[in-house]
């Protein structure tokens, strides 16, 4: 579920969350790259709370901020590790959270 882009806490009127939008794409450096972007964008799939929308040309991935981060941490370390090396370009937009 994807909240309004920021919520204040009402006692001392700090930052409860963020909502945060990355647009992400993957470029492998490997002949089979079609394969490792495919299993990308499925493993990305498998994390709850994220709206997810893949294009052709890269992956826009929507939710909390913490929780993105921690995802996309977690996703870098899973490729390098299922595919190897990889360069992979973002766009960050904190508080944007498109209709």
């Amino acid at each position: 579920m994807v909240l309004s882009a920021c919520e204040k806490n009402q006692s001392d009127g700090g930052l409860k969350f963020m909502n945060i939008t990355v647009e992400i794409s993957m470029y492998p450096l490997n002949e089979d790259f079609e394969t490792r972007i495919k299993s990308f964008i499925e493993k990305l799939n498998t994390y709850a709370d994220l709206r997810i929308t893949t294009s052709a040309t890269s992956t826009i991935v929507i939710g909390e901020y913490q929780y993105v981060m921690q995802v996309l941490t977690e996703m870098l370390a899973w490729s390098y590790a299922e595919h190897g090396k990889a360069v992979f370009v973002s766009k960050f937009i904190p508080g944007y959270v498109p209709e």
